[in-house]
């Protein structure tokens, strides 16, 4: 559920008039655009604090604007859950804000000090500010389905080419392929093209000179074709979720109400037309 859903839901329940402006205010273009430029702040404080020659001269300034920004993130998600209440919970975005946050504030000592690395974390704000990174993560969200099923086709080929391959070239080439989780690891290697040829291709044909015969086909197999479909399924996501019909924010409030009603208009139409027609 998006900000602008979250905002008709509110003015829907009739909600009192402070947590629509607090709702209306956080989600404005100005204070989006102030926390936008937050998180790249705090982005280049979380790089800078991983160099000690930059820590021990500026150690103190950057440790107090880290926290300016874990206080400025901090507000932001209070008045969001003063002004949704239960329905904060509704937007996935805002749960993903919530955890991000929520890691940055546990304590960095004892066993929890090894979470306080993900402070890093906060960087995937930006995800959640900015539109355009919006609708990639949301395009690749509703591909999924379509990527587990070229995942599994991969993985077949992949398991099938494996157990081939330790067959074909493990007596003779063990470091490669060895034992299966070897050959597997290696043709990922192949299919990634790096280095497949002069390091391990010809080699692997000294020894067979047949070689070629099993590497092309699935080179052309495994990387030209099994993951394009991968790039394939992502951009048509994305074509669909761009030309779908959508209500967001720039669209005009009258008209949803106006659509709406005409929408509960038809269905009391058709309720009394199949009660005459049961009569």
């Amino acid at each position: 559920m998006s900000e602008f859903d979250l905002l008709r839901l509110l003015e829907r329940n009739d909600v009192s008039g402070k947590r629509i402006r607090m709702a209306k205010w956080v989600e404005s273009k100005k204070i989006q655009g102030f926390v936008i430029a937050v998180i790249l702040l705090n982005a280049l404080i979380l790089g800078l604090e991983t160099s000690k020659a930059v820590m021990e001269s500026f150690g103190t300034v950057l440790l107090l604007l880290d926290k300016l920004c874990l206080g400025v993130f901090l507000v932001e998600l209070v008045v969001k859950m003063f002004a949704y209440r239960a329905h904060f919970w509704r937007s996935g975005w805002n749960v993903f804000d919530f955890i991000v946050v929520a890691i940055a504030v546990v304590p960095g000592a004892g066993v929890w000090a090894v979470l306080r690395s993900l402070r890093v974390l906060r960087v995937l704000r930006l995800l959640t500010a900015i539109p355009s990174l919006k609708k990639v993560v949301a395009a690749f969200i509703h591909s999924i389905p379509g990527l587990s099923a070229v995942m599994a086709v991969m993985a077949i080929f992949f398991y099938t080419m494996g157990v081939l391959a330790t067959r074909l070239f493990g007596d003779t080439h063990p470091e490669w392929f060895g034992t299966l989780g070897a050959s597997l690891y290696t043709l990922f290697q192949v299919m990634t093209l790096e280095s497949w040829s002069m390091g391990i291709v010809r080699p692997v044909m000294e020894t067979h000179p047949w070689a070629y015969a099993f590497f092309v086909p699935f080179i052309i197999i495994a990387t030209f074709t099994i993951l394009n479909l991968f790039i394939g399924i992502i951009v048509s996501t994305m074509q669909e979720l761009s030309l779908a019909p959508e209500i967001t924010a720039h669209t005009d409030p009258e008209v949803i109400d106006l659509l709406e009603r005409i929408d509960t208009d038809l269905k009391s139409l058709r309720s009394q037309i199949d009660k005459k027609q049961n009569g």
